[in-house]
């Protein structure tokens, strides 16, 4: 199949699979807001993301190596499954011995069990999905995503409406699905016919090396992402973190979006490294990326104020006030989808040193500016913080990601489109007369720009 043709028909299987669960967790926030206060809410959101940073960390980023290496015919499937899984065990067993320490931070006081074990079920998680995918079960990866939104909503339902288990409860639900989730894929996908510990010496270092580097990556990211609700917590208190963490979800549709994309396109690219004509595919595909995800960016701010009082229970509570961070978060997000587009470079030419080097000027500006930023303009000190950081994390990974593909980055059309978006941000954050009508004007005038772009590459795909 043309690799164009293949890049969308695999799109759209992630997708099926993966849209459900993810619009779903979107519209779950409705749910989250209506059971818990505003400091509740920050705190579960607190432990999710800490989850987050922990698993990658104990299994040294192994899904990655998984996916790289699991799709690179030079080595063997078996070899690589079991390298992730011996890596796992081990960190799991590492993190056992340290996760007492967790409950000497207040926020975590009392969840260690709870985080110990959605760490350790996550990593299952990721790292057989990610092999399923390195065998080219797109379908079955699919499938094991609408039955992960179903047990989600299950098992919400259960620990949060009917037990009222609040925080805990959160955490549950995400171990049981993640259980359930890596018991389906081991069953179906027959994962235990690659358990083979024997003679994996030479794949494991060759993983080792292409991942170790992504563990700094992975933790500075975590900083950038993530730390600011740290920041929040320790400067301006728990109720403006809960409200601050509800301003994110509807900046994470974009991410939401082009996830779906970028594993559909991380597999192209790996599978195409030695195709000559690379460099023209990251271009054809880079141009219509970048205008549909500015564009959406627009559309998105647009409505943030008013998807913000569906999505949110603003009843007798501040989280109606999200919206005004909603914007310049948005904002941010482009700039982190962007960032992920441009590490699919840093994969398929395996240079994750660079992808490390990267992530550590967007760290290091967040740190600083949170400090500066946060103290006198509370959450939204934050956001500006995160969308700064992430733009200089874009300009450095354009820049030096070039150096291996060089692909056209139309910078004139990005720089437009960038203003455009920015300046419909300003007019929503500070509520502009009339500021409809003028982020209207700016959505239309986005389209009008980057409707060349995306239609160039949709004739490519149908007439290839």
């Amino acid at each position: 199949m043309n690799k164009y043709k293949k890049l969308v028909s695999d799109t759209i299987v992630f997708a099926i699979g993966s849209f459900g669960a993810k619009f779903l967790s979107f519209f779950l926030v409705r749910l989250y807001t209506g059971v818990m206060t505003e400091a509740e809410y920050g705190k579960a959101d607190l432990i999710y993301q800490t989850i987050n940073i922990i698993y990658p960390l104990i299994t040294l980023a192994f899904a990655d190596a998984v996916i790289r290496f699991g799709l690179d015919r030079g080595y063997s499937k078996t070899k690589v499954f079991s390298s992730a899984l011996f890596v796992t065990m081990i960190g799991c067993g590492v993190f056992a011995l340290c996760s007492p320490a967790l409950n000497t931070i207040p926020e975590f006081f009392g969840y260690t069990f709870f985080i110990y074990a959605a760490c350790m079920f996550s990593s299952l998680r990721q790292i057989t999905a990610c092999f399923i995918r390195s065998r080219n079960m797109v379908k079955l990866f699919a499938l094991d995503g609408i039955l992960a939104t179903l047990t989600t909503v299950i098992f919400n339902v259960i620990f949060l409406v009917g037990l009222d288990m609040g925080v805990r409860g959160y955490v549950l639900s995400i171990i049981c699905s993640d259980i359930l989730s890596v018991l389906f894929l081991s069953a179906v996908g027959s994962t235990y016919k690659y358990i083979n510990f024997r003679g994996i010496a030479s794949t494991l270092r060759d993983m080792i090396k292409y991942s170790l580097p992504l563990v700094p990556t992975y933790i500075l990211w975590w900083i950038t992402s993530a730390s600011d609700r740290w920041f929040v917590i320790g400067l301006v208190g728990e109720t403006q973190n809960g409200i601050y963490s509800a301003a994110y979800k509807i900046p994470t549709l974009l991410l939401m979006f082009t996830t779906l994309f970028f594993q559909a396109w991380q597999m192209s690219v790996i599978e195409n490294k030695d195709d000559k004509e690379l460099t023209d595919y990251f271009s054809k595909i880079w141009g219509a990326y970048s205008s549909l995800l500015l564009t959406g960016a627009c559309g998105l701010i647009l409505i943030c104020k008013p998807l913000t009082n569906i999505l949110v229970d603003t009843n007798g509570k501040d989280f109606g006030l999200s919206y005004r961070y909603c914007a310049i978060l948005i904002i941010a997000m482009v700039f982190q989808c962007a960032c992920q587009f441009l590490t699919s470079i840093y994969n398929v030419k395996k240079r994750s040193v660079n992808a490390c080097i990267t992530a550590l000027a967007a760290a290091v500006s967040n740190i600083i500016l949170n400090i500066i930023l946060i103290p006198h303009f509370g959450p939204t000190g934050a956001a500006i913080a995160t969308a700064v950081s992430y733009i200089i994390c874009f300009g450095a990974r354009l820049i030096d990601s070039r150096r291996y593909i060089h692909f056209k980055p139309y910078i004139g059309r990005l720089f437009v489109n960038a203003i455009l978006a920015s300046g419909a941000a300003v007019i929503c954050y500070l509520e502009v007369k009339n500021g409809v009508i003028f982020m209207l004007v700016i959505t239309v005038t986005a389209v009008i720009i980057n409707f060349r772009a995306v239609s160039d590459t949709a004739k490519k795909v149908l007439h290839s």
